[in-house]
């Protein structure tokens, strides 16, 4: 990339990777925040806690490795939020790892979306997923499906909506069309097969539609079938689901690895890869890489 990296987290663990995949550790620099950044250059910034061969054992974290996941993420948050130039890219996580760690709060961890938002004091956030061949946003993320319904509400369906064209106009020009997906089939079918979408996705939409301005059209709410079936037909630039698989499972048949996860409403830019954590494949050399640089370059792009 040209542009200047800093990889957050235990300083020995790094190397070892490196190691793994042919990468000579001497080529990285100790990060110091007073100091410019080189371009193209690789920094290290090493954050407690700091983790012993026992920790790093192939596919088999630690309580200690889980509050080293999030500590790290808190670390490399302060970093960027102190430094506006920065984009945070964040790697998988595992929640249930972090949730089990016994760092205070972590017992709720969701997420990184959910625990950004906090730390950012963000009012809301939005999870997107954007690629070449589709962008999408999600109006829940990481529910029970049982409690999706009753978690819809027009405020929440907006601030999808307005998510989601905060992104697309980072990254292209209006006008764009953007549908809204139902949540029950055939769009509730006039209600019979459901009330969400006249109580809140419609709602919703219209306020948005008041926020957003001119140059956007919301279609909707629609089918999903629908919705993503025209999205990849280019007949829409985006499409906002209303629950996590809704959006997940289109986007990862068409686009796995080079999809970006973008959490659109913090006070920073920040980016991540569309898959998890792969411990079945943890210290083998076999992981791909693509979707971590998809994210490091969409990054990049939207600090400008």
């Amino acid at each position: 990339m040209d542009a200047p990296t800093v990889l957050v987290g235990d300083r020995d663990t790094i190397a070892r990777a490196a190691e793994l995949r042919g990468v000579d550790p001497a080529r990285f620099r100790p990060f110091a925040p007073e100091r410019p950044l080189s371009k193209r250059a690789i920094y290290v910034l090493h954050a407690e806690p700091t983790l012993s061969a026992r920790d790093r054992r192939p596919g088999a974290p630690s309580r200690t490795a889980g509050a080293a996941q999030l500590a790290y993420i808190d670390r490399a948050y302060d970093l960027v939020r102190s430094s506006p130039r920065f984009a945070l890219v964040t790697g998988p996580v595992s929640k249930a790892v972090i949730a089990g760690s016994g760092v205070r709060g972590a017992a709720g961890f969701l997420g990184h979306t959910e625990w950004l938002q906090a730390r950012d004091g963000a009012a809301t956030s939005v999870m997107c997923f954007a690629s070449s061949e589709l962008a999408t946003s999600l109006v829940t993320t990481h529910l029970p499906l049982g409690k999706v319904a009753r978690s819809l509400t027009p405020a929440s369906v907006a601030s999808a909506i307005v998510g989601l064209v905060a992104l697309l106009d980072a990254v292209r020009t209006r006008p764009f069309s953007v549908a809204v997906c139902s949540l029950n089939p055939h769009a509730g079918e006039g209600e019979l097969l459901g009330k969400e979408e006249a109580r809140a996705i419609v709602p919703g939409m219209q306020a948005a539609g008041r926020r957003i301005g001119r140059g956007v059209r919301l279609v909707g709410p629609i089918g999903a079938e629908t919705a993503y079936r025209k999205a990849l037909a280019r007949q829409h630039d985006g499409v906002v689901a209303m629950y996590h698989d809704q959006a997940t499972i289109p986007m990862k048949l068409v686009a796995f690895g080079e999809a970006v996860n973008v959490t659109m409403g913090l006070s920073v830019v920040r980016t991540s890869v569309d898959h998890g954590t792969g411990y079945d494949i943890a210290w083998q050399g076999v992981a791909d890489e693509a979707g971590m640089l998809s994210a490091m370059h969409l990054g990049a792009r939207l600090v400008g």
